[in-house]
Parts: structure tokens; C-alpha cells; sequence
């Protein structure tokens, strides 16, 4: 990864090729303003357009936005029903826009679980803008990292692969993200800490950003200031930068 410097002397990163969000914080958005919690995700929906079209103006040739966990499903069944009724909404509303701008929509996580015409319009979608390369964007929908990792286990198992055979690269094959470099830059809105069950394997060695905005406020001026912090990061992946010795690290 090339370098550049600012005007005191600094390393300053590339920017990043693949980035991460974690899209946290629509109903704490939505009871602050005395608003139902299903408001607060459509909230965050209208704020998905103009996130993509930001990083996607700033280069960025990967973005995976959190949507929807493994987890969520046991939340109340009418938080349940508008999450998925937000993602159909979004595929009806946005599949033709990004795909007249170059932008092709992957999925990760389970589609069996979901309802038959949702399904098909995730696959619709997919297909349609399959070729397009100005950025993909891939929306983790029904997605767990740890449920990933297990079932890429078992297709490793059923595939009767040895274990002598079995490496970093070929476990990577089997998950949902093998079409996809591991992100650089992993952002939490909301203020948390924490990636809740995300891009465990992938992300182990991205810079991790926590932005305490809620997600419906993440603008276009909060997304820079997660690319300014990346770009003073130094990136070792457990070793020496260049020029650095031990003594200043």
C-alpha cells in the first residue's frame, strides 16, 4: 500500500479499498425524538443512499453495510416485520438508481429464512447489476459471523476435504465473502465499541472506527471524519512498519 504525507511529515494512508459499517443506533434515534422504533429504521434506510453515494465519490470499491443479524429475529415481531419490509422497499426503490451509477449489490448471510418475494428480489437485484464495477455494495442481511464460520466448516466437511489441505486461503473460500477483499476500515455508529457478531474472520486485522453519531446522523461530513482517522492509522499486521524499530513502536 503506497504512502503519501501531509504538510507536518505524517504517514497518511491510502484510502481505503473495502469498507465495513456497522449500522447502529436508529432506535435509540427514533425514542430520542419520541418517534416508534420502526420510524427510526426508515430513518436509517433514507440515510443508506446518500452514505453509498459518498464513499462510492470517494473511491471506495467495497462497502458492506450491517443490516439485519442472526440475532435480530428475536426482536419484537413488528420491529421484525419492518426490518424486512425496509429491506423489499429499498431493493424496489434503489436496485435501478445503482445500477444506472455502476454499482453492484451483492448479499451476505441466509436467504432461506426470509419470505419468498423478498428472496427473489435480492436475487433479482444481484443479477441485475452483476457485471457493474464502479463499487459493489453488499448488504449483510440475515447474517452472523459465527453461523458463517460453522456452516463454512460443515461444506468443508461435506466437500471431504483433508485436513492437510485446509488453510487461511481455502477457509476463506467457503465464506460468504470469498468474491470480496477483507475490509480495511470497519465503523460502528452510535458510539458502541464492540462488532457484535461481524466479519469476525475478515476483520481481523481492519482499523476499527466508532462514530458516536446514530446511524440516521451518519452524513457525509461524519463518513470523512472515518476516512481522516483511517488515513493517520499505521497498518503493521503484526509487524514492523517500514523505518520503524522496536524501540518506537
Amino acid at each position: 500500500m503506497s504512502t503519501s504525507q501531509d504538510t507536518r511529515g505524517e504517514t497518511l494512508a491510502d484510502p481505503p479499498v473495502h469498507v465495513a459499517i456497522i449500522m447502529d443506533g436508529n432506535g435509540r434515534w427514533a425514542e430520542e425524538r419520541g418517534l416508534t422504533r420502526p420510524e427510526g429504521h426508515a430513518a436509517g434506510l433514507d440515510n443508506i443512499r446518500r452514505i453509498v453515494r459518498f464513499f462510492a465519490g470517494r473511491g471506495v470499491k467495497y462497502l458492506t453495510l450491517f443490516a439485519f443479524s442472526t440475532e435480530n429475529w428475536e426482536r419484537p415481531n413488528d420491529e421484525v416485520e419492518s426490518l424486512i419490509g425496509l429491506l423489499g422497499q429499498a431493493l424496489r426503490d434503489e436496485t435501478l438508481p445503482l445500477h444506472e451509477e455502476g454499482i453492484r449489490i451483492n448479499h451476505l448471510g441466509r436467504l432461506d429464512r426470509l419470505p419468498d418475494a423478498l428472496r427473489r428480489a435480492i436475487r433479482e437485484s444481484v443479477e441485475l447489476t452483476r457485471h457493474n464495477d464502479r463499487m459493489t455494495l453488499s448488504v449483510a442481511y440475515d447474517y452472523g459471523s459465527r453461523s458463517e464460520i460453522v456452516n463454512a466448516v460443515r461444506a468443508i466437511v461435506a466437500d471431504g476435504l483433508l485436513p492437510h489441505s485446509i488453510s487461511e486461503e481455502v477457509m476463506a473460500r467457503y465464506l460468504y465473502t470469498s468474491c470480496l477483499p477483507d475490509p480495511d476500515l470497519v465503523v460502528r455508529t452510535g458510539g458502541e465499541m464492540r462488532l457484535s457478531n461481524f466479519l469476525l474472520w475478515q476483520a481481523a486485522y481492519a482499523e476499527f472506527y466508532s462514530a458516536s453519531a446514530w446511524w440516521p446522523d451518519f452524513d457525509e461530513a461524519e463518513a470523512a471524519k472515518a476516512l481522516d482517522a483511517y488515513s493517520r492509522r499505521r497498518r503493521r499486521y503484526g509487524r514492523l512498519a517500514p523505518g520503524e524499530t522496536r524501540g518506537n513502536r
